[in-house]
């Protein structure tokens, strides 16, 4: 079995389609699916969606992107929200630097308010970082620092310093499409340096689809295709990859169900 380790079913992309996207996904080996929350307030519709599927479930959170227009959530929401049985995370959140789409002040606080619901909750925080690594990496150890919390930094695109940085504090690294494209080898040589129990695998969906569906709306059926390529990078047999990123998301996400 495959996990899709962060999609976003809620989205309008799939609204005309979701028994559909959630059968292919079955018959694609694809047992469990995790959407994300992104605005505070859409909770509602991801656990809907979770809700509806008895192998989906779904996380609670402000995306960096919407960090400075979503109400300013404080820890103690979260942590109310979480307690949907479920809701198994905290996020996504994190920094991002190329769109800033909001205030970076917005963002950092959002990120490090969504660390301590993780540390308090005893649940996960999924962390999105784009041209921020330093930023991130400084506030992830020094919020480690403060008490630990359990995570992982979601479609990993950065280079070999953050991903050993990342796994040095204690979190996950997770493979999206990205490193199926013709131009990611250097993102694929540092995927090989990644520890395989370390290693959870995502579609990002409806975005960033892998080689062959580049261009065209993603799916979590489409997941086994990132591991495929994820196995040969790592030099192991596709079951191996299968079991051990299975494994990894069932050991983090610990509320999920097996």
């Amino acid at each position: 079995m495959l996990v899709d380790s962060h999609c976003h079913l809620d989205f309008p992309d799939f609204a005309d389609d979701l028994d559909g996207v959630v059968r292919r996904a079955g018959e694609a080996g694809v047992g469990i699916l995790l959407t994300i929350g992104t605005h505070i307030t859409r909770y509602d519709q991801v656990v809907a969606v979770a809700e509806r599927f008895d192998n989906v479930y779904c996380t609670v959170g402000i995306h960096p992107h919407e960090a400075g227009t979503e109400p300013a959530a404080d820890v103690e929401t979260l942590l109310r929200l979480a307690q949907h049985p479920k809701v198994v995370g905290f996020g996504e959140t994190g920094l991002d630097y190329y769109y800033d789409k909001s205030p970076r002040e917005r963002q950092r606080d959002s990120f490090r308010i969504h660390i301590e619901a993780a540390r308090r909750g005893g649940l996960p925080v999924i962390v999105h970082t784009r041209d921020a690594d330093e930023d991130t990496a400084a506030i992830l150890a020094e919020e480690m620092g403060k008490g630990a919390f359990t995570g992982l930094v979601h479609c990993f695109s950065s280079g070999p310093q953050f991903a050993e940085k990342a796994v040095e504090i204690g979190l996950y690294v997770s493979a999206s499409g990205i490193m199926t494209f013709k131009t990611a080898d250097i993102l694929r040589d540092t995927l090989a340096g990644v520890p395989l129990d370390r290693l959870l695998v995502e579609t990002d969906a409806p975005y960033l689809a892998p080689i062959p569906f580049r261009g065209k709306r993603n799916e979590p059926a489409y997941v086994a295709h990132t591991a495929r390529r994820l196995a040969e990078v790592k030099g192991v047999a596709f079951g191996e990859l299968e079991r051990a990123s299975t494994e990894n998301f069932l050991r983090l996400f610990s509320k999920v169900k097996p």
